[in-house]
Parts: C-alpha cells; sequence; structure tokens
C-alpha cells in the first residue's frame, strides 16, 4: 500500500475510533466507551496485575484484545505494520570509539548506523551532542560529518571524542531552529531521537536546502506543539492535541521495576489528591502542574500537605490521610486497566505521525522508506525513515 494511501485509512480510523483513545481514565473515572462496550470494561477491570502491565505495554496484545469487543478494530494491526531493516555488518571499530555512550545508547546508534545507507556525501549529524553516532558514521563510511548541537559543552567534549579518535568531524555550535545555513544542498542528514520540533525543522529546511538523503528516527512528537499538531503534508483532517501526540511516546518498556514500581506510587498518589480536593472542592478537574520527585520521596501524609499548600487548600481531616491514599491506589488499579484501551492506540498514532512525515517528504520529491531499525525493548522509538532525493 502506498504511503498516502495508508496514511488516509489510518486518519479515517483513528477519526472513527477517537471515543475510545483519546479520553483519559486519569481524569475521568468512566469514559463514555464504558458504557458503549460494558463486556469490554468488565473484562478489564478483572485482570490481575500481571496481566495488566503486560498490556499496557504489549499494543498489539491489546489491540487484539479490544478487537474481541469491537471488530472494526482489525485493519489497524495492519496498517501500523513495518518491516525491520535488514542491518549491513559495521566494520570492527577501536573500541574506544564508544568511550562514554551508555550500553543502551550504543546498541542504538549502532542499530541506527547499520540500517542507514551511505551515498559518499558529507554527512549532517543533527542535533547530535557530543556526536557520537557522527563520530561512528565517520569511522564507517570515511566521510566528512559535521555534528550540529546547541550545548557549547557538548561541543567542546565531542570535539575532544572525535580528536582521540582522528576522525574527520567538526562541531557547529548552534541552534536547530533557527540555525540559518544548515542543513546544507547535497548533505545526507542524520537524526537519532532529535524530538518534535527538531526533526520536523531538518526535514522542512533540509527538503527545502535540496539535501541529498535523510536517515532519521523522530521523537517525542509533541515536542514544540502548542495546542493541536499540524500536519506537514497537509493531507488530514484529524485533529490531534498536544496530549495525543504525547500518548504515541508513553511507553514504559524500558524501566525498570523499580521505576514501573515508582510511578505507580505516585499516579496513585496523584489520584489520592484528587479524591481530596474533589472533597473541598466541587470544581471540575484541573491539570496537574509538575510535580517535584523529592515530594515522592517521603509519606503519603507529607505528599497530601505539600500539595495542599500549593493549591491553597486547608487540610483539616489528618484523620483522613488514609482513606484518602487507599482511595488513591483503588483509582490507579481501575486507571491502569482502563488505560489499555487508551495504550493500545499508541502505535497507531505513532505510525500516523510518521507516515505525515513520510508523505511531506515524497511531496518534496523524495523516495521514502519506512521500517525499524531495532527491536522495542532496545528503545520504543525505533522507527527510520530514509528519504533518498529524486533528481
Amino acid at each position: 500500500m502506498r504511503a498516502g494511501d495508508r496514511f488516509h485509512r489510518l486518519d479515517q480510523n483513528l477519526s472513527t475510533h477517537r471515543a475510545l483513545w483519546h479520553p483519559q481514565p486519569f481524569r475521568e473515572a468512566r469514559p463514555e466507551w464504558c458504557r458503549q462496550y460494558p463486556a469490554l470494561a468488565e473484562s478489564l477491570l478483572a485482570l490481575t496485575d500481571e496481566q495488566a502491565f503486560h498490556l499496557n505495554d504489549e499494543g498489539i496484545a491489546a489491540l487484539a484484545l479490544l478487537e474481541k469487543h469491537v471488530p472494526e478494530l482489525r485493519e489497524f494491526r495492519a496498517l501500523t505494520d513495518v518491516p525491520s531493516i535488514a542491518h549491513a555488518p559495521l566494520k570492527p571499530c577501536q573500541p574506544h570509539w564508544a568511550w562514554e555512550i551508555p550500553g543502551r545508547k550504543r546498541s542504538q546508534i549502532e542499530a541506527f548506523a547499520a540500517s542507514a545507507e551511505s551515498i559518499a556525501r558529507p554527512v549532517l549529524d543533527w542535533c547530535g551532542g557530543k556526536g557520537h553516532l557522527g563520530r561512528l558514521l565517520a569511522l564507517q563510511w570515511q566521510t566528512h560529518v559535521d555534528t550540529l548541537e546547541i550545548d557549547s559543552v557538548l561541543c567542546t567534549e565531542g570535539a575532544l571524542l572525535a580528536g582521540r579518535q582522528r576522525v574527520d568531524q567538526d562541531f557547529v555550535h548552534s541552534d536547530a531552529l533557527t540555525a540559518a545555513d544548515w542543513p546544507k544542498t547535497g548533505q545526507h542528514a542524520v537524526a537519532l531521537h532529535a524530538c518534535g520540533n527538531l526533526h520536523r525543522k531538518l526535514i522542512e529546511k533540509g527538503a527545502k536546502a535540496g539535501v541529498s538523503r535523510f536517515d532519521l528516527a523522530p521523537c517525542c512528537y509533541h515536542r514544540g506543539v502548542t495546542e493541536h499538531y499540524q500536519a506537514m503534508s497537509g493531507a488530514s483532517d484529524l485533529q490531534l492535541s498536544r496530549d495525543d501526540t504525547r500518548l504515541a511516546v508513553t511507553e514504559t518498556v524500558t524501566a525498570s521495576p523499580r521505576q514501573a514500581r515508582q510511578h505507580s506510587r505516585e499516579m496513585a498518589w496523584k489520584l489520592g489528591f484528587i479524591a481530596f480536593r474533589e472533597r473541598c472542592s466541587e470544581s471540575a478537574y484541573q491539570n496537574f502542574k509538575p510535580v517535584p520527585a523529592a515530594w515522592f520521596r517521603g509519606s503519603f501524609s507529607d505528599f497530601l500537605d505539600l500539595m495542599a499548600d500549593r493549591e491553597g487548600l486547608k487540610r483539616t481531616l489528618v484523620s483522613d490521610v488514609e482513606s484518602y491514599e487507599q482511595a488513591g491506589w483503588r483509582r490507579q488499579r481501575e486507571v491502569t486497566r482502563l488505560s489499555i484501551v487508551r495504550h493500545a492506540f499508541r502505535r497507531p498514532l505513532e505510525i500516523w505521525l510518521a507516515l505525515d512525515l513520510v508523505v511531506y517528504l515524497e511531496q518534496q520529491n523524495y523516495a521514502v522508506r519506512l521500517g525499524s531499525f531495532c527491536e522495542r525493548r532496545l528503545t520504543p522509538r525505533n522507527l527510520l525513515i530514509s528519504a533518498q532525493r529524486v533528481s
């Protein structure tokens, strides 16, 4: 199926089933779909903790469960399936090329480099940090690399690392969003997990400048979105809020068990505070301001004091603290299970966002391929867009 046709079908399906993925159980105890599909809600609330954790983490399994109650969802799995990109073997490098790179990040960089294709052109490493990806590509492809990075400290440290390996790599200290002279005509632009507006700006500016090839793995699509996502291809009627685009990147597949437990406790405490706030005020749900991590290190009673003080609420019912914490954990159990429906659409939303970029590049006269460059367990942001300019 052509990318444009696939994007259109996915656009239609997401629009049709918006009532399933748009509501947030954290904000509303029983979304409307619970009344429309009571058997689905009942089956989710009956799940064990282990089953709920698995389905929140595995979108394909979650969609399969939803299909039993909503058969119209069956097309989503075909529309969101992408091929794995074959890896070319990397040439042996001295072990010190990966100096200072954590193990998981190194594996991501190597998988990206093995999936990208050299065209014997100078490389632009977009938002490259210390230039780890650019350094590996300079070694593998024996080509010049310019690494563009906004942080001057990272530029300095990256230049030292490049010097140790004697690679042909320069660092450009510049803001990618405002850099006037980058990208340049004929370059091969690469970007591993440039967030939101950074990868969109690379595509927009690079296509106008006449970049020869793009290899990029998008990330954090919500970054830079104010209210609604503006489709670059202009080929969509789907309205995505910032929260909707953020949903696409909320997996915890790389989180440790300790991090997962901490996340559960933070959710339960927030929901416990919401129960307290509703007791004190009849106002509708209010968005949470960011909560400092340190506030979760004490007791729930301490947390309640801090939150109540921040929001100008009087905590007079001291004896009720335990009941609010228990209410928070009860709601956490429900939210975790009902959120499986919303989370089942994370990958369809991400594929939609990626296809928007693909269709835009095709409109700019590029031949484009979309695939996965590594397993989800290495990083859930494993989509690679490869685009070659058609002469």
